[in-house]
């Protein structure tokens, strides 16, 4: 079983269950992937749908601060949205797990779902994150990233693809940031400016169905969010396409600094 308490619930799971993947444009999962050090992206959110067998889980998401979750705005679920922290294994009660819902959503006001143009989404929590080794928000990246910077994507999204193997521990993946020019070339007249390409050339490496809302982080900051690619991931110049967060880190904390303080409105 599965149990929401109100505030910083105990989250007991024997069995997880994830959403079905539509539109070819949602990454879910990383492939080509090994699992994360244990609890060493404590800023990662699962994002799910409350369930009486347990929550479907239906993105991930970024902790950027105690009050604060970052995801993707085609994550929304037109509801109340129950975020965990803390996890590693999906399976496992390791005692590490918060539970928390959501008390506002704010979908940046040019997203366009058509086009994946500025697919992000500020979630305020409905109580403060408990912070500690496990639970830890990170930095929003204020500069954009040059080509061919390092970077870590970690989700629970699929392992294989095009058919679907979702892992129970946590994986990550080492990616690097693309021109936007070879972005461009990847995606013809698909690709804005607030748009981030990351992958390997060869392929083999990348976010997929399940990862969506999840952190691309370089250099110890969130640089992207996982946004959307080909419904076969992992594949020859066909990076994975983030949100590109230093496009939008005024919005951001604007944002939070309007909000912050307001009494939760479950």
């Amino acid at each position: 079983m599965f149990s929401w308490i109100p505030g910083h619930a105990v989250c007991n799971c024997i069995q997880r269950k994830y959403l079905p993947v539509t539109p070819l444009s949602l990454p879910s999962r990383i492939i080509g992937g090994q699992e994360c050090p244990r609890h060493g992206q404590p800023f990662q959110v699962i994002l799910s749908n409350s369930k009486k067998n347990g929550p479907d889980i239906q993105c991930g998401g970024v902790l950027i601060d105690k009050n604060w979750v970052l995801t993707a705005a085609h994550c929304d679920n037109q509801g109340v949205i129950h975020t965990r922290m803390g996890d590693h294994s999906l399976r496992a009660n390791e005692g590490t797990e918060q539970c928390i819902t959501s008390a506002q959503k704010f979908i940046h006001p040019n997203y366009n779902p058509i086009t994946h143009d500025s697919d992000l989404m500020l979630i305020r929590l409905s109580n403060p994150a408990i912070l500690n080794e496990n639970v830890m928000p990170i930095q929003v990246a204020t500069h954009c990233a040059q080509p061919n910077t390092r970077c870590v994507v970690s989700g629970w999204g699929t392992t294989r693809t095009p058919q679907s193997q979702f892992p129970d521990l946590l994986q990550c993946a080492t990616v690097y940031t693309v021109s936007a020019e070879d972005c461009n070339k990847a995606y013809p007249n698909s690709i804005t400016e607030n748009m981030l390409c990351a992958g390997v050339s060869q392929g083999g490496v990348d976010s997929c169905q399940g990862d969506s809302g999840g952190p691309l982080v370089c250099n110890n900051k969130v640089q992207g969010i996982v946004s959307w690619g080909m419904q076969i991931c992992a594949q020859p110049q066909k990076p994975g396409v983030y949100t590109n967060i230093c496009r939008f880190a005024d919005w951001i904390y604007s944002t939070i600094r309007r909000y912050s303080g307001h009494q939760a409105q479950c």
